[in-house]
C-alpha cells in the first residue's frame, strides 16, 4: 500500500494513461481526487474502484480553466487539508483534424490549440497546489511529456513536439524551484500508447505499417496505458524521494 493516507490529484482521469494512474493509487490506499470534463467517465471509474482500498471522488471541470482549477483545490484544500501528490495528465496530439501535419500545412489555430491544450492545464493546477505542499513541506508532482518533446517522434506535428517540450522543460524548471522545499518533480515521456483516444488511430493503420512500428521497439510491442501509469505511480511513491528533475523515456526501448 504506498499510497495509504495520501491525497493525489491526476487531472484527466477519466481515460487512458490518466485513469489507469489513478486505478492503481486508489487500489494501493490513495484518496484520488480525479479530475474530467466526462462526468461519465468519472463514475464509470469510480464504479470499477469502488471495491479498492483507497477512495475515488470524481470532480468534473475543465482543467485549463483558471477559475474551475482555483476554485477546486480550494475545495480540495479544505475537504482533504493537503495534497500529496499531483499528476497532470491533460495533452495529447489528437484534437487536431492533422496530428502529423508538417509546419508548413498547420493553421496558427491548430498550433495554438495544442500549445493550449498540452501546457495550460499543467501549469494553472501546479500553480495552484504548489503552495499547498510548500506548506507542507513535501509533494510529488509528475508530468506528462512525450518522445515527440525529444523530436523523436514522426506521427505528430511540431506544434506538439514544441509543447512536450515545454514540458520538459516546465518540469526541469519546477524541480529546481520547487526542492528546497521538499517537492518533487518529475515527468514522462511515453511513446505511442494505446489509450483510448490513440487506439482508433493505431487501428486504421495498416498491418505493415504497424508492424513497422513494433519492429523499431526494442521491446517488440506498442504501449498500454499500463505501462505509463507504472511508472508514474513509481515517481509518486517514496521510492523516487530522492529523484526530481527527470523526464523518464517510457518507449520500450526507442532511442
Amino acid at each position: 500500500m504506498r499510497f495509504r493516507g495520501q491525497v493525489a490529484v491526476i487531472t484527466a482521469a477519466g481515460a487512458g494513461i490518466g485513469k489507469a494512474t489513478a486505478e492503481i493509487m486508489v487500489r494501493e490506499g490513495a484518496t484520488v481526487i480525479a479530475i474530467d470534463v466526462d462526468e461519465s467517465r468519472l463514475e464509470a471509474l469510480k464504479d470499477e474502484t469502488a471495491d479498492a482500498p483507497g477512495k475515488l471522488i470524481g470532480k468534473m471541470l475543465d482543467a485549463a480553466d483558471q477559475a474551475s482549477v482555483r476554485k477546486a483545490v480550494a475545495e480540495i484544500s479544505h475537504t482533504q487539508g493537503h495534497v500529496d501528490i499531483l499528476v497532470n495528465a491533460v495533452g495529447g496530439s489528437t484534437i487536431i483534424a492533422s496530428p502529423a501535419a508538417t509546419v508548413d500545412e498547420l493553421s496558427f489555430e491548430d498550433w495554438q490549440k495544442l500549445i493550449n491544450f498540452n501546457l495550460n492545464a499543467t501549469f494553472l493546477f501546479c500553480n495552484a497546489v504548489v503552495p499547498l505542499m510548500k506548506q507542507a513541506g513535501r509533494g510529488k508532482i509528475i508530468n506528462l511529456a512525450s518522445i515527440a518533446g525529444r523530436g523523436l517522434s514522426g506521427a505528430s506535428s511540431s506544434a506538439y513536439a514544441a509543447a512536450k517540450g515545454g514540458i520538459i522543460a516546465f518540469t526541469r524548471k519546477l524541480a529546481n524551484e520547487l526542492g528546497p522545499s521538499g517537492i518533487n518533480v518529475n515527468a514522462i515521456a511515453p511513446s505511442l500508447t494505446l489509450t483510448e483516444r490513440i487506439r482508433p488511430h493505431w487501428e486504421k493503420r495498416d498491418s505493415q505499417q504497424q508492424a513497422l512500428e513494433i519492429e523499431r521497439t526494442p521491446l517488440r510491442r506498442v504501449a498500454e496505458a499500463v505501462d505509463q501509469a507504472r511508472v508514474i505511480a513509481f515517481l509518486a511513491s517514496q521510492d523516487a524521494d530522492f529523484v526530481t528533475g527527470l523526464t523518464i523515456d517510457v518507449t520500450g526501448g526507442i532511442s
